[in-house]
């Protein structure tokens, strides 16, 4: 299984921490030349490989970390996303809600990314809770996750387990999901909750 981040801003570089501390070899990319961040990769570890937007969605596991109004450009990195797992993290607080339809942004985002495996994670934490070691306080760090393909779920959280974070699923998008989703100017209820889970 290969992973790959895209967007390697606050929480791109927190998310690869969080690889790398655990010594698993992730991908990171951003629509830039990769030797323009090169150095910020090498600086948290060997296991974090900067490549092109082209090379790094050939990853199996994607973690969409880029402005919301910078998904639609990913998107077109490939014409079909069959097979790839998506998980964004992505916060679309400030957006018009009229610029969604109505819908959660994750749902925007998800349409955008046609035949994938989509599922809403890791976005409720600030980048430095992110980074940290989430294993704190005889427990672990919660991460939200929230899909409406419940198969696509189990792998992810998995993958948090892996990460040393605790998953909670919260459901569908627009249902458990919308807890973890800015609309227009509001933060969602979970949003900077930091919750650990009890070993």
């Amino acid at each position: 299984m290969s992973y790959a981040i895209i967007g390697f801003g606050k929480i791109g570089h927190a998310l690869a921490k969080a690889f790398f501390r655990n010594g698993i070899e992730v991908f990171v990319a951003t629509t830039r030349d990769p030797e323009s961040f090169a150095s910020d990769a090498a600086a948290i570890g060997s296991t974090v490989i900067p490549k092109t937007l082209s090379e790094a969605v050939k990853a199996d596991v994607i973690f969409l970390a880029v402005p919301f109004r910078e998904h639609t450009a990913v998107a077109k990195a490939l014409p079909n996303w069959q097979g790839k797992t998506i998980i964004d993290v992505t916060n679309a607080y400030g957006v018009p809600v009229e610029e969604l339809g109505g819908l959660p942004s994750s749902a925007v985002i998800a349409r955008a990314f046609n035949g994938t495996k989509f599922v809403k994670g890791f976005n409720h934490l600030p980048a430095d809770l992110l980074a940290a070691d989430p294993r704190v306080e005889g427990g672990r760090r919660v991460v939200f996750l929230a899909s409406d393909d419940g198969n696509s779920v189990p792998p992810v959280a998995v993958l948090a387990e892996r990460l040393g974070f605790a998953p909670v699923q919260l459901g569908k998008l627009a249902e458990g999901g919308a807890l973890v989703q800015a609309r227009g100017h509001t933060w969602a209820p979970l949003i900077f909750q930091d919750l650990v889970k009890s070993n």
